[in-house]
């Protein structure tokens, strides 16, 4: 499938439109990442694969912290848990 765009100006950057019907042929959307590279004079434009996000364990979030520094956070924090709710907030 071959599609010609221009490429254009807007503002200091050089724009280059992406038709609806490439985005959908390879499952991609606006503000997808691409990996551009150039080979023998060809611009080629590869989404780039999305890496999964760690999950940490409790354990790995709390190392390198004590129980006094711990209990010192929940000392300066305290206030934070008086009241009632006043926005949107789970609670």
């Amino acid at each position: 499938m071959t599609t010609t765009v221009q490429i254009r100006r807007q503002g200091g950057a050089a724009i280059v439109t992406i038709p609806a019907h490439l985005l959908r042929t390879l499952h991609i959307d606006v503000g997808t990442a691409l990996d551009l590279s150039v080979e023998n004079g060809v611009l080629t434009a590869r989404p780039v694969q999305a890496q999964p996000r760690k999950r940490y364990s409790l354990q790995e979030l709390l190392k390198g912290t004590s129980v006094q520094a711990m209990a010192e956070l929940n000392a300066e924090t305290a206030w934070a848990l008086e009241g009632g709710p006043v926005g949107r907030e789970i609670v």
